[in-house]
């Protein structure tokens, strides 16, 4: 039975990867990098604080959470939202969210 292939094959040779590598700093400096790469101990102190998640998962939200409700909206306003393409959901709240402070700035 052959073996199926997991990954699509290199377009460098192995002679090409090998000339790459050797020509590789011994050292890097990534400024915006958290912690020093050429510091093992560093590098294993920052991904032992790392948290495991299955495809799929999501993480810790970084702006507040929304609120899952189910609405009615007449077919007009959720074609002309659907005909304006992907993240209509997104252009949707939005629009509600201008609504809604307009009508707060004038107290109605």
């Amino acid at each position: 039975m052959k073996r199926a292939r997991t990954s699509k094959p290199s377009i460098y040779s192995k002679e090409q990867i090998a000339s790459a590598i050797a020509a590789a700093p011994e050292k890097m400096k990534d400024l915006e990098c958290p912690y020093d790469p050429n510091d093992a101990e560093a590098v294993a102190k920052y991904w032992a604080k790392g948290k495991v998640r299955l495809p799929g998962q999501r993480g810790p939200q970084k702006l507040p959470t929304k609120v899952a409700v189910t609405v009615r909206y007449s077919a007009e306003v959720v074609e002309y939202f659907k005909s304006t393409g992907e993240g209509w959901q997104t252009r949707m709240n939005e629009a509600l969210q201008q609504y809604v402070k307009r009508h707060r700035a004038i107290g109605s």
